[in-house]
């Protein structure tokens, strides 16, 4: 799909165009739903901190810098994610959401991956004292009710979408598992091999992602990844909490301290938890099959590609 077409220029196209932010419209508005019913505090979002989520040392981060902005002499960052407010919200919250915009300034090579924006938004959510495989049950029943509330969605007829019927719980599988069966870039292989969506734990990543106290360089996270070549959806993990761990593992990952500054002066108060964010648009583009994650925003901000407004 082209850029005039995701933006709606003819009668058949802005059909198709409406037909996704309507569908995007519902979705947020069935998400909304499903976190106050299941007890979770709305928060709103933050756009500059004084800290921010690091974004390394995910060998599949591609940004290429996080945007500073001086402020009264004060640095602040562009949010990549939510993730250290989360970890400090949650203590005094037990269960919390919130719809997060996160700015990533992407490599614009990332445009033809079909699944990366350099804004976007987020359900970002945390719970205090539970675990992945907790996090991983909320996240199935949050996808099986959306399905039954979308079945009669007339957009799937608009855009020739099949209708989702979600059926958890899913298969879950280790990275190692993944990278044997299919290789080191095992996502998209192994995202065309499935028809429903699927986990895959143990990610090295960011210095919050805890490690098996068992199983030392194993971590306790976990990805959702799409079926059918759409892949990743969701992002997660049990949180580190312990304030020795936390700066052993920003030493250990040559992590600068300075953009954590803030966030360290809180880290003795830390609680655990375990969160996850869920991409709204890689969502909206799943249940609509767009070609790209653009064309299910009402202004595009795909890597690469100029801004028009």
């Amino acid at each position: 799909m082209s850029g005039a077409e995701a933006r709606g220029t003819g009668a058949d196209d802005a059909e198709r165009w409406t037909a996704r932010l309507r569908l995007l419209s519902d979705v947020l508005h069935e998400t909304g739903r499903f976190f106050h019913d299941e007890g979770f505090v709305q928060l709103l979002p933050v756009l500059l901190g004084a800290s921010t989520d690091p974004l390394g040392p995910d060998p599949g981060s591609s940004i290429l810098r996080t945007t500073e902005v001086d402020y009264l002499g004060q640095r602040l960052y562009l949010m990549n994610s939510m993730i250290l407010h989360k970890q400090l919200a949650v203590r005094s919250l037990d269960r919390l959401w919130i719809l997060s915009p996160n700015v990533r300034l992407e490599r614009p090579e990332r445009a033809a991956t079909g699944r990366h924006l350099f804004e976007f938004t987020q359900v970002d959510f945390e719970v205090a004292r539970a675990t992945g495989a907790e996090v991983r049950g909320l996240v199935e029943r949050y996808f099986a009710r959306l399905g039954d509330a979308l079945r009669d969605h007339p957009a799937f007829a608009t855009l020739g979408a099949p209708v989702p019927r979600f059926r958890p719980p899913w298969a879950t599988y280790s990275t190692h598992e993944l990278e044997s069966r299919y290789g080191a870039d095992w996502e998209p292989p192994a995202s065309r091999a499935h028809d429903q969506p699927f986990w895959a734990l143990c990610h090295r990543r960011e210095f919050y992602d805890r490690e098996d106290p068992e199983a030392p360089g194993h971590f306790l996270n976990y990805d959702l990844v799409y079926p059918e070549g759409f892949g990743e959806a969701l992002s997660g993990a049990e949180r580190e909490w312990r304030p020795d761990r936390i700066r052993a593992r920003i030493a250990r990952d040559g992590i600068a301290p300075e953009p954590f500054r803030a966030y360290l002066e809180h880290v003795e108060s830390l609680v655990p938890s375990a969160g996850a964010g869920l991409g709204v648009e890689r969502l909206v583009r799943f249940l609509s099959r767009a070609p790209h994650v653009g064309d299910v925003q009402p202004f595009r901000r795909v890597p690469g590609e100029p801004v028009s407004l």
